[in-house]
């Protein structure tokens, strides 16, 4: 079963609903006449991303997908997991390092394979480190690059009564 942050935008955005609304805030008299804040809500899951901080929709629009796709890959396990690699971890490979910036489409994929490895390992780092090719500390490091995937990592080991990682 293919999770859903990793699917193109145009396939994700099939199974989503679109809201587009005002929000309040900086950005003047354009922001808060015209409807350029996006809420996607991925039906399946139940799960949404959102965005207004920009003036502009198509901005706006990109950014919510990014934040629905992180969401889903943070909150969203499917009951089937691939054993292995996938392609676009291995494209991100170079030894056993994981190259990604934490804004690249990438990003959120790569964090849904390795919430799937590591639920498999029982949130142990080592295993899933094992198994993806990466060292434990880039396996981590890939948490750390945002605030979303740090607080769900960490909480998810806290709630299995795992040491927390420095």
């Amino acid at each position: 079963m293919t999770h859903p942050a990793t699917l193109p935008a145009a396939d994700l955005l099939r199974d989503c609903s679109e809201t587009r609304t005002r929000r309040s805030g900086p950005g003047g008299q354009h922001r808060n006449k015209v409807e350029t804040a996006v809420v996607l809500l991925h039906r399946p899951t139940g799960i949404s991303g959102q965005a207004s901080e920009r003036r502009s929709q198509a901005e706006n629009r990109r950014q919510a997908i990014w934040r629905l796709r992180l969401a889903l890959a943070l909150e969203h396990r499917p009951e089937s997991q691939a054993e292995g690699r996938s392609a676009v971890w291995e494209s991100r490979l170079r030894g056993r390092r994981i190259e990604v910036a934490a804004d690249h489409d990438d990003y959120p994929a790569l964090v849904a394979e390795a919430c799937d490895r590591l639920q498999a390992a029982g949130w142990e780092v080592g295993p899933a480190a094992e198994v993806l090719g990466v060292s434990q500390t880039q396996l981590v490091g890939l948490f750390r690059k945002t605030p979303q995937a740090w607080e769900s990592f960490t909480s998810r080991r806290a709630a299995l009564g795992l040491h927390r990682l420095a």
